[in-house]
């Protein structure tokens, strides 16, 4: 099954935009699944299990050629360990955070993360950042807060940053690490580089597990949480890292992340077809918005490398 989607994958691997819109799509299908999921399966559970079952099907489908891929990267191990576990700290402080603050406060740091990610790019590896770059994202982030706020968006001027948005802004920084740091991945395929990285994930969750299990906020998922889970592993996690991975490649760290202030949009447009919530007018302008945001840094971000080449 993996080696027919490894195909494929290689196939579309061509095309960011539609890796990327694949992406935000399994991950903004996050939403109605979390919602489902509440009650069902404990937190730590979803964070470790998913990357179990990950590996599991990784183990039995991945080509021979990816483990000797794998094998190759033991001279690459910190940085294999590094990104391994910003991926666990940033889900981890995700959930440490809806403890403490609202899902308004949670979607609108979210949306922040391409300001982190252009910021860093161009910190870390010079990458220069247009003005119509900044006019792109800052359309995405309206968007983003059109859809938190429920149509409101000066209601953000309201609102008080609190614990769990700190937690909040620490899971947005870690993960906007770890996209900026793909640049410099190793010249392995995207397939051996999430297999190494879904392998350090998972033990480093382990502990986290057992402290939920240890502090007794831990129970058995039911067959809807096992269903949860099983999406989780397969489109969140796998399909979804490996397309947003081949997509760094394609376009760089700072235009990939900007693709992301379409996963809360996603989420809730799924939320109305999948739990029966209210399509409100809002919901359509904030795709609008954020599409037209990605739209505006995409085209002039192409049509300045077309300069460059005449």
């Amino acid at each position: 099954m993996l080696q027919f989607l490894h195909r494929g994958f290689e196939r579309a691997g061509r095309s960011a935009w539609l890796l990327l819109l694949l992406t935000m799509l399994f991950w903004g299908c996050n939403v109605p699944v979390s919602r489902l999921a509440v009650g069902e399966v404990s937190p730590m559970t979803i964070v470790c299990a998913r990357w179990a079952i990950g590996l599991v099907l990784l183990a039995t489908f991945v080509p021979r050629r990816v483990w000797n891929e794998v094998l190759s990267l033991r001279s690459r191990w910190l940085f294999l360990l590094l990104m391994g576990f910003a991926m666990t700290a940033s889900n981890s402080c995700i959930f440490l955070a809806a403890k403490y603050t609202t899902g308004v406060n949670l979607a609108i740091l979210q949306g922040v993360t391409p300001v982190f990610v252009l910021a860093g790019a161009a910190l870390v590896h010079r990458v220069p950042v247009s003005s119509m770059q900044i006019v792109g994202v800052l359309l995405t982030l309206f968007g983003v807060a059109l859809v938190a706020t429920q149509g409101a968006p000066l209601t953000i001027f309201g609102l008080h940053l609190n614990r769990g948005d700190i937690y909040q802004l620490i899971s947005v920084a870690i993960y906007s690490g770890y996209v900026i740091a793909l640049r410099d991945k190793p010249a392995v395929s995207s397939l051996a580089l999430f297999t190494v990285i879904a392998l350090v994930s998972f033990a480093t969750s382990i502990p986290l597990l057992g402290i939920e299990y240890a502090t007794g906020n831990f129970y058995p998922p039911t067959w809807k949480g096992i269903a949860a889970l099983i999406y989780v592993a397969i489109f969140t996690s796998i399909l979804g890292h490996l397309f947003f991975i081949r997509s760094v490649e394609l376009i760089g760290p700072g235009r990939a992340a900007i693709f992301g202030n379409l996963t809360p949009i996603f989420g809730a447009v799924l939320s109305v077809i999948v739990l029966g919530e209210a399509l409100m007018g809002y919901h359509l302008l904030a795709l609008v918005l954020v599409m037209g945001g990605i739209f505006i840094c995409e085209h002039f971000e192409l049509r300045a490398r077309r300069k460059l080449k005449l």
